[in-house]
């Protein structure tokens, strides 16, 4: 139980620091083949943030434990607008210019209702999988189309503001992309062991642990992204890298777990408790940032307003867990 514990420790550390390095090391990489910056700061960057919910869901997979990997892909949704959104506005209210980030929230709505969809009965089978991981490759794909067609958004030039200020030579920068992956898949192997193993210490479902441990766990570098980013003034960067990551999460995560080790059964709380909190949050954050004018805001009120409605999901989880 012990090393089982200091394994969940020393993977979240080792998990946060690679997802660090493997993140800067793509995104300057990226720069010096010429990538446009807005592409990077929507693809490398808000995508790239997900590396770790994608790499421990895998390796949850490839080990048999398939509730693991689906409660931390939704969890880590839950943990991203309730709790990342949350603190971040509280420290500053963030301020919405891009309409590229506008547009994202609508769309991960409707990916939101289309996972629910496919849940819903119950099962996940390896089709299923397969049409997310359809709908995510559409989704780079529009991305794409989108970053090289639009000039001047306000994300494009916050990315460019970030990338000077993480310049580093070509070699630097793929060292740093294939130890940050490496490392990734090591922690990301300790943390779903330690995970695992204090489950059935305890007596709790892998659901459970994915949902709020390893969930926890694996969005600190979008926590962490999201903090700095508004410290820095670069607001769009902020919201943008956690609707990016939360459609990763929906249609790449789940959809890898899915090909992986398809799920015939899971509890069926992950629809009726789970993915309906991740949905109301999802409407919520919509509906605050919605405006008819070139910028919205999302404020301290609102901030808190997601705070409270991610500490009442974890005490309705609690209460769940408990009867």
């Amino acid at each position: 139980m012990t090393l089982a514990l200091l394994a969940i420790l020393g993977g979240f550390v080792l998990l946060i620091w690679s997802a660090d390095r493997f993140v800067e090391g793509a995104a300057a990489t990226a720069k010096h083949l010429g990538m446009p910056s807005l592409l990077i700061g929507m693809v490398v960057v808000g995508f790239g943030t997900s590396a770790p919910e994608m790499v421990v869901s895998a390796m949850a997979s490839f080990d048999g434990n398939p509730d693991l990997a689906l409660g931390n892909a939704i969890g880590s949704n839950i943990v991203n607008i309730g709790l990342i959104l949350g603190i971040t506005a509280l420290l500053s209210p963030i301020t919405v210019h891009s309409n590229i980030v506008r547009k994202e929230l609508p769309l991960l709505t409707l990916i939101g209702g289309l996972v629910g969809f496919i849940l819903w009965d119950g099962t996940l089978t390896r089709f299923e999988s397969l049409l997310l991981l359809a709908g995510f490759i559409g989704l780079v794909s529009w991305t794409i189309f989108v970053a090289l067609r639009t000039r001047g958004d306000n994300l494009e030039t916050e990315t460019d503001e970030l990338l000077i200020a993480q310049a580093m030579p070509i070699k630097k920068a793929l060292f740093w992309l294939v130890m940050g992956l490496v490392a990734l898949i090591v922690s990301s192997r300790i943390l779903v062991w330690g995970a695992v193993t204090v489950a059935h210490a305890l007596g709790v479902s892998d659901l459970i642990i994915g949902l709020t441990i390893v969930a926890f766990g694996t969005s600190l570098p979008e926590l962490a992204a999201s903090i700095i980013a508004v410290r820095r003034g670069e607001h769009d960067i902020a919201i943008g890298n956690v609707v990016g990551s939360n459609m990763f999460n929906l249609l790449a995560v789940i959809g890898i777990a899915g090909v992986i080790n398809p799920m015939s059964s899971f509890p069926a709380d992950i629809i009726s408790r789970d993915w309906a909190a991740m949905m109301l949050m999802t409407i919520g954050l919509l509906v605050m940032t919605f405006g008819l004018r070139k910028a919205t805001q999302l404020n301290r009120l609102k901030g808190g307003m997601l705070l409270v409605s991610f500490v009442g999901y974890n005490a309705w989880l609690l209460v769940t867990v408990m009867s």
